[in-house]
């Protein structure tokens, strides 16, 4: 692997300019290909194997045309004080909005008046007209949208409060302002790090270039493939995130070939030879994390996870092709003027028979390196005993799907549902829909009519309403409301209630009685996705294992990996419990509402974050190999790790956890939750497992650390990440031996 790496660094080194091109020219057929692509086809949100889609597709038989996914709106009305919906004028400018929204669009199914569909509160102060359309929220088309909104607009100017709920109006959230701080402060901590802002614009410019191949490709492909414009999200994040990290490990090890004296294409070579290895790899660990989403049976998450994948393995190839050509047009300017003066004075010192290598000072990591060395007991307990109090609180994890009462106080949508909430009961804002298939019944309504008088006594139900029966009349609906909002875990067992009821009225009265509607809906996701956690959890950490024995030639380093993660990790799900379930420092992160924690939360860090973290375990740790291979002692092989990648990784790390973190900012409770727990995910593992545990663990272990049985020796394929096989064959080689003795580092850096 190593020499494949070092012949194409070189190969794109030379011929710069042949390599610049072909990425450039993907980029453009990537654009045109988007640009000229029809509109992006949209999910439809379904859920194979769970009751609510069950009944959904039994309702798509029974009902056609009725569409029982179709988006929704409730336009909400409240009279002013001292006078009633039901007042003459009041109950004309509902009328009139009844009779705008018919005609307001195509894709609108039916607009229930409120005084014939019995939506008028008891005390009258409030009603809503219910808008059901033929396609899903995001399929909406915008004349729909903003035709529901002037509608809104023009009853308030009579006097009336008037509030938009449902999920009509849902939209995309805009991120564009959060990738754009985001990629700002990686300009600045990159900037940093290298001390050039040549050597900062190139992992910025190639991952850039990345990410535009990859959505730009998504784009192209939507309506081939059934992608959704909300499976660009994921891989535009993802992609970001790993093509900046990729090219900084490599420019950096570019940068410290040169000061060994290396001529800048031996240095290229030998940059993608090494540390072009352990990118490689650690991008293969993100992309099973990514691919392994397909375990969840959820369409839509494994398209967003392969077309993830996707992005991570173009970020990989720009990395070890684009990158060393980008390298050979920077020239000098790869180091800064005081770098480039440093190395002036040293040829200088040379050249007039001084010595070439002076004792440069210990840096940050090299001295925390040493001091866990000397600590190494205490720096692991304090470590694993701060981790593990963070992740108490996810205990109490509570999963759930956020609804419009999780939105900011001041939304649309939040207004709409708490004055839903005050006219009609909490319940109000997610019916349950209960579905009669009476096909196998003697007596159809019979059975309608014993299950919703059932029903009606189950605790926790305000009120079920009457049966509708298809045109066959061998199937009916029954729309169930409960006391409880639909978020609570008391509508969650109400569900759980009505479905053990089913077994019942099968055998009593041979109806088959299934629940559905959104909230039903998001139950069965929820359960979903907590039973394909362990069966995902063993697919990734067990694949990644092995990839890790691979490249490290060590049972202990990918078992300690794997551990430090899942620890890291159950430590971020107890800090976003902690914030977002039990309210603490709620106002510093503008938690406006706490509540259930979205249940696709722990299968998405897992996902994201189990990449991220296995690339600064390849990065930190294939140093640490490479040294103990090439001779040093194992306590110095850590220094020598730290020494070359701590300040590398903690850029990265530092650099991810602002991308994240900006979107901490967003209004959307869903995207905050998912900012904060991917920014704190990575700040436990980069600076506490990685930086802390994983030395400490290696200090104790010594020597068996590496240990590897003989026979596993034998059966695993040597890829050669650390480059000892490099190594030994360009030692070997007169030429390359040469081109060392003859390298000048001032006259390579002053070349251009």
């Amino acid at each position: 692997m190593a020499t494949f790496l070092y012949k194409l660094g070189r190969f794109a080194f030379r011929r710069r300019g042949f390599v610049a091109l072909i990425w450039v020219a993907l980029l453009a057929v990537a654009g045109v290909g988007a640009a000229t692509a029809s509109q992006p086809a949209n999910d439809s949100f379904s859920i194979p194997g769970t009751e609510a889609q069950k009944a959904f597709d039994l309702l798509e038989q029974r009902f056609p045309g009725g569409n029982a996914d179709g988006a929704t709106a409730r336009v909400v009305f409240r009279a002013p004080s001292g006078e009633k919906m039901t007042d003459p004028a009041n109950k004309a400018v509902v009328t009139k909005t009844v009779a705008e929204l018919q005609a307001g669009s195509p894709q609108i199914a039916s607009v229930a008046d409120p005084y014939q569909a019995h939506a008028v509160s008891k005390d009258g102060s409030t009603a809503y007209i219910l808008t059901s359309y033929k396609v899903n929220a995001m399929e909406l088309k915008d004349a729909a949208k903003d035709g529901l909104k002037e509608a809104g607009e023009k009853a308030e100017k009579s006097g009336l409060t008037v509030q938009i709920g449902g999920d009509a109006l849902q939209e995309m959230p805009e991120t564009g302002s959060t990738e754009i701080i985001g990629i700002a402060i990686s300009a600045v901590v990159l900037a940093i790090t290298f001390g050039s802002l040549v050597a900062a614009g190139l992992p910025l410019l190639t991952a850039l270039i990345g990410v535009g191949i990859g959505i730009s490709s998504i784009t192209a492909l939507a309506t081939t493939l059934g992608l959704s414009t909300t499976t660009s999200t994921l891989a535009m994040m993802i992609g970001l995130a790993v093509g900046i990290d990729y090219a900084l490990f490599i420019v950096s090890r570019y940068r410290a070939e040169l000061m060994e004296g290396r001529d800048r294409e031996e240095a290229a070579g030998r940059a993608v030879g090494t540390a072009g290895s352990a990118v490689v790899f650690a991008g293969l660990t993100v992309v099973i994390a990514l691919v392994g989403l397909a375990v969840v049976n959820i369409p839509m998450l494994t398209k967003m996870g392969f077309a993830a994948a996707g992005t991570v393995v173009i970020a990989v190839l720009i990395a070890i092709s684009l990158i060393p050509a980008v390298l050979g047009f920077a020239g000098k300017r790869v180091f800064g003027r005081r770098a480039r003066r440093r190395l002036e004075e040293r040829a200088a010192a040379a050249a007039a028979g001084g010595s070439q290598t002076s004792e440069e000072k210990p840096n940050m990591g090299t001295r925390w390196a040493r001091f866990v060395l000397r600590r190494p007991l205490m720096v692991l307990l304090v470590a694993v005993l701060g981790l593990g109090a963070a992740a108490v609180p996810a205990v109490s994890l509570e999963l759930g799907l956020p609804d419009d009462g999780s939105q900011p106080v001041s939304s649309q949508k939040r207004q709409a549902y708490d004055m839903i909430s005050e006219g009609f009961g909490p319940g109000s804002n997610g019916p349950l829909m209960v579905v009669v298939d009476a096909k196998g019944s003697d007596d159809a309504r019979g059975a309608a009519e014993r299950v919703r008088k059932t029903i009606t006594g189950l605790d926790g139900v305000a009120a079920v309403s009457p049966a509708t029966f298809n045109r066959a009349g061998d199937t009916a609906t029954l729309s169930v409301i409960s006391k409880y909002k639909p978020s609570s875990i008391d509508t969650e067992n109400l569900v759980g209630d009505i479905r053990d009821e089913a077994s019942g009225f099968k055998s009593d009265t041979g109806a088959e009685v299934l629940v559905t509607g959104q909230t039903a809906m998001n139950i069965d996701i929820s359960q979903k996705l907590n039973d394909a956690l362990v069966p995902y959890l063993v697919l990734v950490v067990g694949l990644a294992f092995l990839l890790l024995m691979v490249v490290f030639r060590s049972v202990l380093v990918p078992l300690k990996a794997a551990l430090g993660f899942l620890l890291s990790v159950v430590a971020a799900l107890g800090a976003v419990v902690a914030v977002f379930q039990w309210g603490w420092l709620s106002d510093l992160f503008g938690v406006e509402e706490t509540g259930p924690i979205m249940s696709m939360m722990p299968i998405f860090m897992i996902g994201v974050v189990f990449g991220l973290a296995m690339d600064y375990e390849v990065f930190l740790v294939t140093r640490m190999r490479e040294a103990f291979v090439h001779g040093e002692r194992p306590g110095q092989a850590i220094v020598t790790g730290f020494r070359h990648g701590a300040r590398v990784v903690t850029a990265a790390a530092v650099i991810m956890i602002s991308v994240f973190a900006g979107f901490i900012g967003s209004s959307e409770s869903m995207i905050k939750m998912i900012g904060f727990g991917l920014a704190t995910a990575v700040l436990f593992d980069a600076f506490v497992v990685r930086m802390a545990i994983v030395p400490a663990v290696l200090a104790l272990l010594g020597k068996s650390a590496w240990w590897l049985p003989r026979w596993l020796d034998r059966a695993l394929p040597n890829v050669d990440v650390e480059g000892e096989g490099l190594r030994k064959q360009l030692e070997s080689d007169p030429a390359t031996q040469r081109r060392d003795r003859d390298s000048d580092p001032d006259a390579e850096l002053t070349r251009v």
